[in-house]
């Protein structure tokens, strides 16, 4: 499934047209400091070679990347997405500051996750949130998350390792927090 909605999102695979506004919104230090993959400052070139990856990764089945849309409008406000990794699937999520605190981030997670656990058919997702993001283990816990370790985890963006508490979502908790 190409597109995901929710009450008040439509996520959707990122493009050539995101740009303009993935860069400005992505490249802002308070952002890209919260994400381990993303450079500050965050050039052009990076929100380009992103948008053509996210077309081959999700043909391979390694990467499912989501622009997160205001359904009302169809403003961008940030990114999703669920990732292979050597351990499994991770998730996580990103938006753009003006869009912080409306809920946003809690309801894209959601969608994303059950994709994930019906579409996919992945058993279990894991995720992390650096230790000064409280907000995004907040998130993380409403969403029926529970801690799993922690590691240093580097951060393009700090240039330095960031101390990281990694969690992980069993398909049952998260069942649990939809009713």
């Amino acid at each position: 499934m190409s597109r995901l909605e929710t009450e008040r999102l439509i996520l959707r695979p990122p493009e050539a047209a995101d740009i303009p506004a993935l860069v400005p919104l992505i490249g802002d230090f308070e952002v890209a400091r919260n994400l381990s993959r993303v450079p500050y400052p965050y050039p052009e070139s990076a929100g380009r070679e992103f948008v053509a990856r996210c077309a081959e990764n999700r043909l391979a089945g390694t990467d499912f990347n989501y622009a997160i849309t205001r359904k009302a409008d169809g403003v961008f406000l940030g990114g999703c997405g669920v990732h292979l990794k050597e351990t499994g699937f991770e998730f996580g999520y990103w938006l753009g500051r003006p869009f912080w605190g409306q809920g946003f981030a809690s309801e894209a997670a959601r969608r994303l996750i059950a994709f994930a656990f019906e579409e996919l058919e992945v058993p279990c997702l894991i995720a992390g949130w650096f230790h000064d993001n409280p907000a995004s283990g907040r998130v993380l816990a409403k969403l029926g998350c529970v801690p799993n370790g922690a590691e240093q985890r580097d951060c393009l963006a700090r240039g330095h390792a960031v101390y990281c508490h990694n969690v992980k979502l069993e398909r049952e908790a998260f069942e649990r927090t939809a009713r």
